[in-house]
């Protein structure tokens, strides 16, 4: 068993990596008990790296740890999918207020970026890869949002990635591929408002996109943004 360093990291960064990746990817579900055993013996290690994983993961707000039974993997609160979804309708129609005021060369760049998103998105939905389809949706908005947004949104924006995988995973879990279908389509009305350089008809579209992925995660009717 390992309890030091290797390639690729300490024992216990391998341990939090390995935790964190299938939380985050949905193949440690929220509200799933697990054991240190459960991380140390597909990794090969002893259960004292992963023990210091499940106490920084703990720290983080993604593992609540029980004593002598293991570690509850913690679902996303409604309180933080709102915050996300509130931070996301103000940064992405902050971008596209920009967006849509440039000139035609760049807009034809963004668009294609954002076009080829789109396609990697279909290409999941046909190979049945959630996980692909989810990273395909946010290369989709960060295309958006490294266009038309300056730094500090920008850090702000890449501060929530690990909430939206989780969010956006949990918003298909049940329904791929028909609610990944409707996304590609609320994609393709929204770029096509920034191809219109109609900023009010994009803003609509990502605040309908929004309300949905709050309403998937939630379990409840959509709401306006």
């Amino acid at each position: 068993m390992d309890d030091g360093s290797r390639a690729g990291g300490t024992a216990a960064e391998r341990a939090y990596r390995f935790t964190k990746a299938g939380i985050l990817d949905g193949t440690l579900p929220a509200g799933e008990l697990i054991s240190e055993g459960q991380v140390a013996r597909p990794l090969q290690l002893s259960r004292t790296p992963v023990r210091e994983a499940f106490l920084q993961q703990q720290a983080e707000g993604l593992l609540k740890l029980f004593p002598k039974r293991g570690a509850l993997v913690v679902p996303v609160s409604p309180g933080e999918v709102d915050a996300v979804v509130e931070a996301r309708d103000v940064i992405e129609s902050h971008a596209i207020a920009t967006v849509v005021g440039v000139d035609d060369e760049t807009l034809a760049h963004i668009a294609a970026a954002m076009d080829a998103a789109i396609e990697d998105q279909l290409a999941a939905v046909a190979s049945r890869d959630e996980l692909a389809f989810v990273e395909a949706d946010r290369a989709f908005h960060t295309v958006l949002v490294r266009a038309g947004c300056r730094s500090i949104l920008l850090e702000v924006y890449g501060s929530l990635r690990d909430r939206q995988l989780r969010m956006n995973m949990g918003a298909l879990g049940g329904r791929f591929p028909g609610r990944a279908e409707r996304l590609v389509s609320e994609h393709r009305q929204l770029l096509a408002g920034l191809r219109a350089r109609d900023t009010e008809a994009a803003v609509a579209v990502l605040r309908v996109h929004l309300a949905g992925t709050r309403a998937s995660v939630l379990g409840t009717p959509p709401v306006s943004v």
